[in-house]
């Protein structure tokens, strides 16, 4: 079962930001990097099949495609590969909430079962935009079943949070009882796979505001953080968020394990390359 109730977690996360230290959620796909985040001191620690799929050298867009049992492939990662090597921070379970083959509620149930402390929706339709959202949307696989599916994990005591990209989603979540709103930017940009195009900085900061004052102006309290778009680094992060103060954390994707492992391992090869081998005697 869960080890952190979500009233602790919650707890946890206020404090940090009154002590005027960000939230800082890793998206993890491998228990190394898990482990090795909680250990850094990440407040949560979090598992999809996106994050799967980029720490197999692939986009993370490919969780997108239907290539793979989405809340399966969670489920596993969390039973055994990050749940057995975390002990110091919540693990978070992203959930394919349209998943029509399954009853979610039963699902939510496995996964508590399973020792997750919390749900979110990832992968999300809210990146999904065009005919294909539509035909989503009119066919009962569209935001509306991310929001039920968030609010009934929030009414049986899990920790949710809930990707969003417009006021009207944040405002449904936070209905719905969701904790943590996390304003998407969509793609991350850097490292070898990352975007080339991407939510300019102005735009991204025009979505937090709106967000931020759309869900505040009715349900106070809420944890507000942000994802994607051209935050790469602590000091991208650090400059975006001194333009809204509202902002309470980061959740980290490709910058909480790709690009370090990315950096770190190219490093390490070279490294045992420079070293010379002595001359025969």
């Amino acid at each position: 079962m869960a080890k952190f109730s979500r009233d602790t977690i919650m707890t946890r996360l206020r404090g940090e930001v009154a002590a005027g230290r960000p939230v800082y959620d890793a998206l993890c796909g491998t228990g190394i990097t898990a482990k090795m985040a909680a250990r850094g001191g990440a407040d949560l620690i979090t598992t999809h099949c996106l994050a799967y799929f980029r720490m197999q050298g692939l986009s993370s867009m490919a969780g997108y495609l239907p290539i793979c049992d989405a809340n399966a492939l969670t489920l596993e990662l969390g039973e055994r590969a990050l749940l057995n090597v975390v002990r110091e921070a919540p693990v978070i379970a992203g959930l394919l909430c349209v998943d029509p083959t399954r009853d979610m509620n039963r699902f939510l149930a496995k996964i508590a079962d399973a020792g997750f402390d919390g749900v979110m929706n990832c992968p999300t339709v809210a990146l999904i935009d065009g005919k294909f959202r539509s035909d989503l949307e009119e066919t009962g696989m569209g935001f509306a079943r991310e929001v039920a599916v968030l609010g009934e994990a929030s009414s049986m005591g899990l920790f949710t949070k809930a990707f969003c990209t417009t006021p009207e989603e944040a405002l449904a979540m936070a209905q719905a009882g969701v904790d943590n709103i996390i304003i998407h930017f969509g793609n991350s940009s850097g490292g070898t796979i990352g975007s080339k195009t991407v939510m300019s900085d102005d735009a991204s900061l025009a979505r937090t505001r709106a967000l931020i004052e759309a869900v505040t102006a009715k349900f106070p309290g809420r944890i507000f953080t942000c994802h994607g778009g051209g935050i790469e680094s602590p000091e991208d992060f650090a400059r975006f968020a001194a333009r809204e103060p509202r902002l309470h954390g980061y959740v980290g994707g490709s910058s909480a394990e790709r690009f370090p492992v990315e950096k770190s391992v190219v490093e390490a090869t070279q490294g045992f390359k420079r070293v010379p081998l002595p001359k025969a005697r």
